[in-house]
């Protein structure tokens, strides 16, 4: 009897050791095959070092996408400096069973940071090499191509509205997106950048330093690196939404010098809204004023900020009687205040590593949206959002750990995500708001609305259980482990922006003007704020739901006043 079962063991040891090395070498296996499609994917020409190669990048995780190519042209990169790169889940892991929202809230912030990222991969950067085949003007646009222009100045060839697109940038896209902020050019860089603007320089420089090819149209000529392919806008396309008109922001007082706060200045009988706002378009202001017959364009200044506005009746006079009065009626114009769109990544790298925290939902990428056009620097991203990048946060591409930017969004908690860096922006929202916020990105994206089936599930209760108790535990985390802090309040930042953005301002140890913090304040919307209401905003908080929120409320507000910060907001705290 001993005989056989000896037999048996040994043919188990046999069968463990192999199944053990057909692993190993399925394995090895696998890995040969990822590195040669990495390989495969990269640009085959020597290309000069640039400022993003000496970034801490993982090589292996270019192969499924998670990184910038470039940093593979760099022999200083090594294994040593690659931290924090998460590698892409396989298409074929099957999705956990269960609600969504109940996710651990480390995986799912890890999927952010995944997000997007792995449509970066084709994003070549050599230029293709001229030739018979070599992009040219795109001949089917409604513009009119005038040329290439050169933008490696400290300041922008064009100044106006800008935005990216890696995938689908196409001349007709950039030139409708610069026709309905009535904007009379358009210009194309690097294959997939998009400006706007009223002004060019005099001289342009060679055709054949236009060279790359936009990335959602072969054979279209999209500029290169430093490089502006300039088109006249013409008219819109067919289907392109309508042209933006002016929006009238109220009757205020005249400033007494007028010469001096109103720089152009257009008269004429009859001159109507829309002849000012077009006058004052064209010439890159922000403002139209008019005053009877005359029509003033200017930048809000401290002598004219637009915070004391009057009556409207004041300023609802007969054009003639108008002319005499002390006030004036000020529009918005379509284009932006270009005082302050200029940005660019820091000229050294920070030696103080700045977070922006905030729970989701709270307004982080607002934020981030004032702190850029206020410092002139660029934000990072621990979560690499290629939505945002589009709408132009490019920051969002650059690894989060370069210290190019000025701070670092995250809505990270926990005592080693906090203590990796020096300071931090800790933003706080009213939970009831961040929650409904957060919930309507998760169902409809940045800008969308959860639908009605979405709050009537069993989904939106979970989000609530889940997600009402990370409210409370993002901020005391900070609270603890924090090295410096500021407390700033969403609501407060809507109240009094100016000053409330000079205070984060001078903690970023950024000095700013008080003209580039009003032109802030000009344009504080940006892009990424819901337009409209929904059709009908019923109560979405059950009295269980409340009970719970308003312990978390009571205790942060508390733990703010032990660390001797003031307390939250009134409208917080339930009374």
């Amino acid at each position: 009897m001993a005989k056989p079962f000896f037999r048996l063991q040994k043919f188990l040891r046999r069968t463990q050791f192999l199944l053990f090395f057909l692993t190993a070498a399925y394995l090895m296996t696998g890995s040969l095959l990822l590195l040669q499609r990495a390989r495969v994917a990269l640009p085959q020409g020597p290309r000069a070092p640039g400022p993003l190669q000496t970034l801490p990048v993982a090589a292996v995780a270019l192969g499924v996408g998670l990184l910038d190519s470039r940093a593979l042209h760099d022999p200083r990169v090594s294994p040593e400096l690659l931290l924090g790169v998460d590698m892409l889940q396989s298409p074929l892991t099957r999705p956990r069973p269960g609600p969504r929202w109940l996710r651990s809230r480390n995986s799912e912030l890890r999927q952010l940071r995944r997000r997007w990222f792995h449509h970066f991969m084709s994003d070549s950067q050599g230029p293709p090499a001229l030739g018979p085949e070599a992009p040219r003007p795109a001949i089917h646009s409604r513009g009119t191509y005038v040329g290439c222009f050169s933008d490696d100045g400290h300041e922008r060839t064009l100044k106006g509205a800008v935005f990216y697109d890696l995938r689908k940038m196409t001349v007709s896209h950039c030139q409708d997106a610069c026709a309905e902020r009535s904007y009379v050019y358009a210009g194309l860089e690097a294959g997939a950048e998009c400006y706007c603007g009223n002004r060019l320089p005099a001289t342009s420089v060679g055709l054949e330093e236009c060279s790359h090819e936009c990335k959602g149209e072969k054979g279209s000529v999209c500029g290169a690196v430093d490089r502006l392919s300039v088109y006249r806008v013409d008219e819109l396309q067919p289907g392109s939404r309508k042209r933006r008109t002016a929006t009238y922001r109220g009757c205020f007082r005249l400033p007494d010098n007028i010469t001096h706060a109103f720089p152009s200045s257009l008269i004429q009988a009859n001159v109507t809204v829309e002849t000012c706002s077009g006058f004052c378009s064209q010439k890159e202001f922000p403002l139209a004023i008019l005053r009877g017959w005359e029509c003033y364009c200017a930048y809000p200044t401290p002598q004219f900020n637009l915070r004391d506005a009057m009556d409207n009746s004041l300023c609802g006079q007969d054009p003639e009687a108008q002319k005499l009065a002390e006030y004036c009626e000020v529009y918005q114009t379509p284009v932006q205040d270009t005082r302050c769109t200029d940005r660019r990544f820091l000229p050294n790298k920070s030696k103080v590593f700045v977070a922006l925290s905030s729970f989701p939902g709270a307004g982080n990428t607002w934020a981030r949206h004032l702190i850029e056009h206020a410092t002139g620097f660029y934000t990072g991203s621990y979560y690499f959002d290629g939505t945002l990048y589009n709408k132009g946060f490019k920051g969002e591409k650059d690894h989060w750990r370069s210290r190019r930017t000025i701070c670092v969004k995250t809505h990270e908690s926990g005592r080693r995500e906090i203590e990796m860096f020096d300071s931090a922006i800790l933003l706080i929202r009213n939970p009831y708001r961040s929650l409904v916020a957060e919930f309507n990105r998760k169902c409809a994206g940045h800008l969308g609305y959860a639908a009605d089936r979405n709050w009537k599930s069993k989904e939106w209760p979970d989000f609530v259980n889940s997600y009402a108790s990370w409210w409370s535990s993002h901020v005391l985390d900070w609270l603890k482990y924090g090295k410096r802090l500021l407390v700033v309040h969403y609501e407060e930042l809507r109240r009094s922006l100016v000053p409330t953005l000079r205070e984060m301002v001078a903690f970023l140890n950024v000095s700013v003007s008080e003209e580039r913090l009003l032109c802030v304040e000009n344009n504080k919307e940006g892009s990424f704020r819901r337009r409209g209401r929904r059709s009908h905003d019923p109560e979405p908080f059950t009295p269980e739901m409340k009970d719970l929120i308003n312990g978390y409320i009571r205790t942060v507000d508390k733990a703010l006043r032990d660390h001797n910060w003031t307390g939250l907001p009134r409208e917080y705290v339930p009374r």
